[in-house]
């Protein structure tokens, strides 16, 4: 055996500042890998383990020494010393931690490019170049700012993970208040949103068909319902993947499918022929009241275009964090790439559609508008193609819209019997929950053309809420610009959502301005 000098035995070689080091196994048996040597960022602040520096260890003989250092690199791994629910691990939102900046890229990409997008035209015909153009921008980054504002919130607490929105809501606004606040919208945001990708699903698998089979199609094809079915189904069979980290492939094959078919429309849109009565003032109603109306249901609409703030804090706990390499770094970094593609998606149908067909837009959106005015210009190989991704990207969105809800059913279930759900009850849930979106979509078939109800409603989810709890979690100082900043954007966003709601309803009972799908082509 090859002997060595009893210094070199116990000698701890010095790791330099800011160089990275391997990945380890954390106690909970996840890997937890660790940011590239460039992005590993030196800190001066204090922290749990600073004290066990090498001028503290210095004096202290050689097995002490090493159990400093393990614990030291014990602490530093765990992070903040975070007390774990242990029901966290039986949940779909916490059962895996091995997220990273990609799968918060593809999430955040799925949860906010979807059908929405495709009328936002329609708002710009109520409110013109000026408006329309400004109110789209103003959003954008506001809803930026506050998604920021979750992402920092996640972990603002030391030994705390808010790995849930109403979680987040309860600890600024208080337990029974955060729940009134915060509950209704997030799971209306995700119910509601679930049933309307069923009804424009179930009509897309359809009019797909038909435009496939053309003329030889049987005399007795499925009527809308039984697509409705069909779409469900889908639906039920997908979502029976476990938990968020698992349906990462999936978001990847939305995100992809929405780019591709907004990209799709709007350059088909603009490479046709403008209609001759083409005009682009904004469309005058008979009275005041009724123009005023209008404006708020569009403005309603874009505030409808930028979902999927409900999904921001459940993305992040899919993540590993340490106090070393906080979750809020590769889930900023994640989001960042995802809402550049949302604005590359969004800005070019709203402000392309409109250009190719003024205020001649349909109330069905951009969509209605290319098979309206160029069913006879257009392969119908393409439009099949655009009508297929359609379908993909709805099949996809209803995965992690419906997985908040999942998680709400298994967290009651589990806090009940203390033991995790088996394969069987997890599977009954979730047959359950697509089945009951079912029946609400044929009972309310309108329901996905409340776009601009439905963005006053969930607004403050996205631009009121964030910015009420970063006042009442990181208690800036009174009085100062940044106290009333967040307070002046939190009450513009309950106003707007007030102002937006009630324009929505006028605009539905009274002017009929409904989105209904386009009818198939004969």
């Amino acid at each position: 055996m090859d002997e060595r000098p009893e210094t070199e035995l116990i000698s701890i070689p010095a790791t330099p500042r800011g160089v990275s080091t391997p990945e380890i196994q954390t106690p909970s048996g996840q890997r937890s890998p660790r940011l590239p040597s460039k992005e590993a960022k030196s800190s001066t602040a204090w922290t749990p383990t600073s004290f066990i520096s090498p001028r503290f260890l210095s004096p202290i003989g050689t097995p002490m020494k090493r159990v400093l250092v393990n614990m030291k690199g014990y602490l530093e791994e765990v992070g903040h010393l975070t007390k774990l629910n242990p029901q966290d691990a039986w949940l779909p939102i916490t059962e895996s931690r091995n997220g990273n900046a990609h799968y918060a890229a593809f999430h955040n990409l799925n949860a906010g490019v979807g059908f929405q997008a495709l009328v936002l035209p329609v708002a710009f015909s109520f409110l013109g170049w000026s408006w329309g153009t400004l109110s789209l921008t103003i959003a954008y980054f506001w809803q930026l700012y506050t998604l920021w504002i979750l992402v920092q919130l996640h972990e603002a607490v030391p030994g705390k993970r808010y790995n849930r929105y109403v979680e987040l809501a309860q600890a600024a606004f208080g337990e029974r208040l955060g729940v009134w606040l915060a509950l209704f919208p997030t799971v209306y945001l995700s119910a509601g949103t679930a049933t309307a990708l069923i009804l424009i699903g179930g009509e897309t698998m359809k009019l797909f068909f038909q435009i496939v089979c053309g003329p030889l199609c049987s005399s007795n094809p499925l009527t809308t319902v039984e697509w409705y079915l069909v779409f469900t189904s889908l639906c039920i069979v997908l979502s029976q993947l476990p938990n968020l980290n698992s349906i990462a492939g999936l978001s990847l094959v939305g995100a992809v499918t929405a780019i591709t078919y907004s990209t799709m429309v709007w350059v088909l849109s603009v490479s046709q022929t403008r209609p001759p009565t083409i005009s682009y003032e904004p469309i005058s109603l008979p009275t005041a009241s009724a123009s005023v109306f209008a404006v708020l249901n569009a403005l309603g609409i874009v505030a409808f275009a930028f979902r999927g703030h409900n999904l921001v804090l459940e993305i992040q706990a899919t993540m590993p964090s340490t106090f070393k390499h906080p979750a809020h770094v590769p889930m900023w970094r994640g989001a960042k790439v995802a809402y550049f593609f949302i604005a590359m998606c969004l800005f070019p149908v709203a402000i392309g559609g409109f250009w190719a067909y003024g205020n001649l837009m349909p109330s069905g959106g951009i969509l209605n508008a290319l098979y309206g005015f160029h069913s006879h210009d257009i392969p119908r190989g393409l439009l099949a193609m655009c009508f297929l991704l359609v379908v993909f990207n709805c099949l996809s969105s209803f995965q992690i819209y419906s997985m908040p809800v999942f998680d709400s059913f298994e967290a009651g279930y589990t806090s009940r019997t203390n033991r995790p759900c088996s394969i069987w009850v997890r599977s009954g849930f979730r047959v359950l929950y697509g089945f009951i979106n079912f029946f609400i979509g044929v009972a309310l078939p309108f329901l996905s053309s409340l776009a601009g109800l439905l963005g006053g409603l969930t607004l403050p989810v996205t631009f009121a809420y964030p910015c009420f709890m970063w006042v009442l979690i990181k208690k800036p100082t009174k009085y100062s610009f940044n106290w009333y900043f967040h307070w002046i954007l939190g009450w513009l966003g309950i106003a707007f959502s007030l102002a937006f709601s009630i324009g929505g309803v006028w605009s539905m009972v009274n002017s009929g301005l409904k989105l209904k799908f386009f009818k198939p082509p004969n």
